[in-house]
C-alpha cells in the first residue's frame, strides 16, 4: 500500500470538525444576543416602573385611614339609679272567711266592686241564729229575776251570802250566753274587714257554707308595692323618699312615679342583699301582680359633660377613649363619674365639644389615621365650644 493511499480519508474528517466547531460559535453570538435584548427590556421596564409609580405610595397610604364615626363630649343631665325588676303586690290583702255556718242566701257585691270597711257583702241564713237569741234572752231574764230577788232578801239578811252569790253568777253567766248569741247572729251577714275592691267570689247563692269558709278576696289598691333585693354594696345609697321610675310590660311607653318607703336594716346572709320597698300611690292602671322594671334615682346632675358610652375602652384598670385631633386617633385616658345606660359622666381628661370615636374604634389604634364618615359642621361645633366656654 502506497502512503497516498493511506492520507486520503483525513480531509472528510477534518472538514466535519471545522463545520461543527464554527456552528457552534454562531449560536453563542445569537444567544449573546438574545440576553442582551432581556437586560434591555428588564431595564426600561424597571426605568418605566420608577417614572410612573410616583402616585401609588400615596393611594396604599390613603387606603391606610381606618373609617370611623365620632360623637361630641357635650353636658347633659345625668342620674345615677339602680335598676331592679319586682312583682307589684298589696300591702292590704283580705280573704274574707264565714265566721259562722249556714246556708248562703245571697250575695250583694261582686268582682271589680268598690267597698268600705264594714260594708255587707253577703247573708247567711239567720233563722238559726235569732232562735238560739231568744232562748239565751229568756234564759237569762229568769235568772236575772232570781237574782234581783235574792239581792232584795240578802241585805235584808233572810239568805245567806253564799246563795246570794251563786245566783249573781248563774245571771252573769246566762247574760254572757246571751251576748254570744248576738254575736254569733251578726255573724250571718258577712262584712269587709278593709276597703278596697273585690278582687274574687268563692261562694253562690244556695251554698252551705262552713265555718272559716272563705267568700270572698278584697285588695287595697289604693297603693301598691314593689319590693327590691338589693346588694348589700348599695346600703348606703338607698334611703326612703327617693324617687321610683317604674314601667310595666303591660302598659308599655308610660312611665309611673313613686318613691321609697322602707329600707330593712339587715341583709340577709344568704344572699347579701337587702330589702328595699317601694309604694305607688294613686295609680288607676297598675294591677297587683303586674311585673315591673323599676329605676331608683339617688343622684342627679343638671349639666355634666358626658360621652357615649359605647365609645369607652376599657383595660388595665383604666377608661380611655379615642380623640380625633389633625385626622389621627389620640387615646385620652379619662376619669369617670356616674354611668347610666347610654352616657358616662366624665370628670376628667377630655373637654366639651371634642370628638370621640364611637363606631370603628375597635380597628384604631394610638396616632393612627383616622376617616371620619360623619363629621360634624362646623357651627355646631362652635356652638359646644362657646358653651363650654361659659
Amino acid at each position: 500500500m502506497t502512503a497516498s493511499t493511506l492520507r486520503t480519508p483525513v480531509l472528510p474528517r477534518f472538514g466535519f470538525i471545522f463545520g461543527l466547531a464554527l456552528a457552534l460559535a454562531l449560536s453563542g453570538c445569537g444567544g449573546s444576543a438574545d440576553a442582551g435584548e432581556e437586560d434591555e427590556g428588564d431595564r426600561s421596564d424597571t426605568t418605566a416602573e420608577a417614572k410612573g409609580g410616583g402616585d401609588k405610595p400615596g393611594e396604599e397610604k390613603k387606603s391606610q385611614a381606618v373609617p370611623v364615626e365620632v360623637a361630641a363630649a357635650s353636658e347633659r343631665r345625668i342620674a345615677a339609679s339602680y335598676s331592679g325588676t319586682a312583682n307589684l303586690e298589696v300591702p292590704a290583702d283580705a280573704q274574707v272567711v264565714a265566721k259562722t255556718g249556714g246556708v248562703l242566701l245571697r250575695v250583694l257585691v261582686e268582682e271589680g266592686d268598690v267597698v268600705r270597711a264594714g260594708q255587707p257583702l253577703a247573708q247567711i241564713d239567720p233563722e238559726r241564729a235569732r232562735l238560739e237569741v231568744a232562748r239565751a234572752e229568756a234564759t237569762m231574764r229568769r235568772l236575772q229575776a232570781n237574782f234581783e230577788r235574792s239581792k232584795e232578801l240578802f241585805e235584808r239578811k233572810l239568805v245567806s251570802a253564799d246563795a246570794n252569790d251563786q245566783l249573781r253568777y248563774e245571771f252573769e253567766s246566762a247574760k254572757a250566753a246571751y251576748d254570744l248569741a248576738r254575736l254569733e247572729l251578726s255573724y250571718t251577714t258577712i262584712t269587709a274587714p278593709i276597703s278596697g275592691v273585690v278582687a274574687q267570689r268563692m261562694a253562690k247563692p244556695g251554698n252551705l257554707i262552713q265555718v272559716n269558709s272563705p267568700v270572698y278576696r278584697i285588695v287595697d289598691n289604693s297603693h301598691l308595692e314593689a319590693v327590691l333585693n338589693v346588694p348589700e354594696r348599695e346600703m348606703g345609697t338607698m334611703k326612703a323618699g327617693l324617687p321610683i321610675r317604674m314601667m310595666v310590660d303591660a302598659l308599655a311607653g308610660t312611665v309611673f312615679e313613686g318613691e321609697v318607703d322602707r329600707i330593712s336594716p339587715v341583709v340577709d346572709s344568704a344572699t347579701g342583699t337587702f330589702r328595699v320597698v317601694g309604694v305607688f300611690r294613686g295609680q288607676d292602671k297598675l294591677r297587683p301582680g303586674m311585673f315591673g322594671r323599676l329605676n331608683i334615682v339617688y343622684d342627679e346632675r343638671a349639666a355634666a359633660l358626658t360621652v357615649p358610652r359605647i365609645s369607652l375602652i376599657e383595660g388595665a384598670g383604666e377608661s380611655a377613649v379615642f380623640v380625633v385631633e389633625d385626622g389621627k386617633a389620640v387615646r385620652k385616658v379619662l376619669q369617670l363619674g356616674y354611668i347610666n345606660g347610654e352616657y358616662a359622666e366624665v370628670l376628667g381628661g377630655l373637654k366639651a365639644g371634642e370628638q370621640v370615636i364611637t363606631q370603628g374604634r375597635v380597628a384604631v389604634r394610638d396616632g393612627a389615621e383616622v376617616e371620619v364618615l360623619n363629621a360634624p359642621s362646623a357651627a355646631p361645633a362652635a356652638a359646644v365650644a362657646g358653651a363650654a366656654q361659659r
